[in-house]
């Protein structure tokens, strides 16, 4: 993890700021979240969490986590923000997402930025790696640091929250 400086960070908050305004679009009724993917300071995906193709017939938002079954490890119903800003970019520039950097932000109930925790999603931290993103940026209490892609997936698999 490599905690930005500078103009760095500077332009960094600026994704930051892009993705929490995407975050604005989600419906889940848990957690409002949104992510950019920017390749050359040119943001080429973008999501934010929310039932699969926003069908409220895939809403499952109000059922209570461990009413599911053990061996469902992903117990929420939405595309995670992650997830659409991948596979926008894949739909809408593929040949830019190799190398590319992936910004991630959560909203609070106000519609503020709140700061992120450990690395803990292995779903998006295992299709990161795989769409060839090489970074994986959030906002911690230190500051906005970056992960790679490697290094995120990594730290998503020793996660004991």
């Amino acid at each position: 993890m490599r905690i930005l400086t500078g103009s760095e960070e500077l332009e960094a908050a600026k994704f930051i700021d892009f993705a929490a305004e995407i975050a604005k679009l989600s419906s889940c009724y848990r957690s409002r979240c949104g992510s950019v993917i920017v390749k050359e300071n040119i943001v080429i995906g973008r999501g934010y969490n929310s039932p699969p193709k926003d069908a409220e017939s895939q809403r499952r938002c109000s059922c209570e986590k461990d009413s599911y079954h053990k061996k469902i490890t992903d117990k929420t119903c939405c595309i995670h923000a992650e997830q659409r800003a991948i596979m926008d970019a894949l739909q809408h520039h593929p040949e830019k997402i190799k190398d590319s950097r992936l910004y991630f932000i959560r909203l609070d109930e106000q519609g503020d930025k709140l700061k992120a925790g450990k690395p803990y999603c292995t779903i998006c931290s295992k299709m990161t790696l795989d769409a060839g993103i090489a970074e994986f940026t959030l906002w911690h209490e230190e500051g906005i640091c970056v992960y790679g892609a490697e290094e995120y997936n990594g730290l998503s698999f020793q996660y004991q929250g």
